[in-house]
């Protein structure tokens, strides 16, 4: 007999990376695979690019920090979601919900409480995010990448998992991400990544520093939606708005690595063994919460940081050139991490859970 599940998450692409090394699994174990999201969301365009995952766009409200006219309006758009969620699992019936967070998630988290369906929660960072926080009383399990996560949830619902990271990133071949860039042999590869929605004052940093940089590295650089620059065309230069199918490759050819310090991201280049530079969204413009993460990976010898403050000083490419020299150092110690997860046990509590 087929089981049901459904999974959600969205707003960046971050919420929905898991869901992606998951779908492969289930569809494995003969689950039907339904995915709420948003109308219009990344992760809509992410998840189409399964054609087994059926998808059901839903109602649903940013959970802002800072004051918006729109916070007036998008708790009623939650509630409408929410009732979108339960009339369409009353018609699946699903066994149990995989919710990866983001706003997104909440409403669909709140129906699947109202129908009495077992939900399972997956935290990335180290302290739950706010879409996480309204939706933990109302799940069944709380699933964590970091230990440390599990003293801000309920003892009894919360297990450490360690980060999930997607099978086919560890399938890039270097070669192919040269071929994609144009890239000769002879120059180490800069990667820079500033998550789905980019990073523009990394951005900038880069842009300003061009020259400096492609004397010793080329450069692959992931802006993020609508933060291209047509105007630079330097050789040894490829930027991108977003990339999909040749993210493995991309990867496997870095040698180091700038980017945010989002759970996901950074968990995935540790995966890989790429020495990183982390540039954490400030307090300012986040709860925080990748302050936390880039310092707990700093502790254990992954990265070095540079404040978001200082990403248009001299620092900028002084650590950079730092990292590089001393990447060997930063392997080694990620050789040494057991950080990294298992999708597989990720699917065995689903089904220990499922209905």
């Amino acid at each position: 007999m087929k089981k049901t599940i459904v999974l959600t998450g969205g707003g960046s692409a971050g919420h929905v990376t898991v869901n992606a090394a998951l779908i492969p699994k289930l569809l494995d174990g003969n689950w039907d695979i339904h995915y709420f999201g948003s109308i219009d969301g990344i992760e809509k365009q992410i998840i189409s690019t399964f054609e087994q995952v059926q998808y059901h766009a839903i109602s649903t409200g940013k959970l802002r920090r800072y004051a918006d006219w729109n916070n007036v309006k998008d708790p009623f758009k939650v509630v409408k979601g929410s009732f979108e969620a339960y009339a369409k699992m009353k018609q699946l019936k699903p066994n149990v919900i995989f919710s990866k967070g983001g706003f997104v998630s909440v409403p669909v988290v709140v129906a699947g409480r109202m129908r009495k369906v077992p939900v399972i929660i997956h935290e990335s960072d180290i302290t739950p995010g706010l879409a996480n926080r309204i939706a933990i009383p109302f799940s069944t399990k709380v699933c964590t990448t970091f230990p440390e996560t599990c003293e801000h949830v309920t003892i009894e619902k919360a297990e450490y998992v360690g980060a999930i990271v997607r099978e086919e990133l560890l399938e890039g071949d270097a070669g192919t991400g040269r071929a994609i860039c144009r890239f000769a042999k002879g120059k180490p590869v800069l990667f820079i990544m500033g998550g789905s929605l980019g990073a523009k004052s990394v951005n900038q940093a880069v842009r300003d520093n061009l020259p400096a940089l492609l004397k010793k590295f080329h450069v692959v650089h992931i802006s993020g939606k609508g933060q291209l620059d047509d105007s630079i065309n330097d050789a040894g230069y490829k930027q991108f708005e977003f990339v999909n199918e040749e993210l493995p490759h991309l990867m496997a050819m870095a040698d180091v690595v700038i980017s945010r310090a989002g759970s996901n991201s950074i968990f995935e280049f540790l995966s890989l063994r790429k020495p990183m530079l982390l540039v954490p969204l400030p307090k300012g413009s986040s709860r925080g919460d990748q302050i936390l993460n880039a310092r707990s990976f700093a502790d254990r010898g992954f990265c070095e940081v540079l404040d978001d403050a200082e990403v248009r000083t001299e620092a900028f490419v002084h650590k950079i050139n730092d990292l590089h020299e001393k990447r060997n150092d930063y392997v080694n110690n990620m050789l040494s991490s057991d950080a990294i997860g298992s999708t597989n046990r990720l699917v065995q509590m689903i089904e220990r859970y499922k209905r």
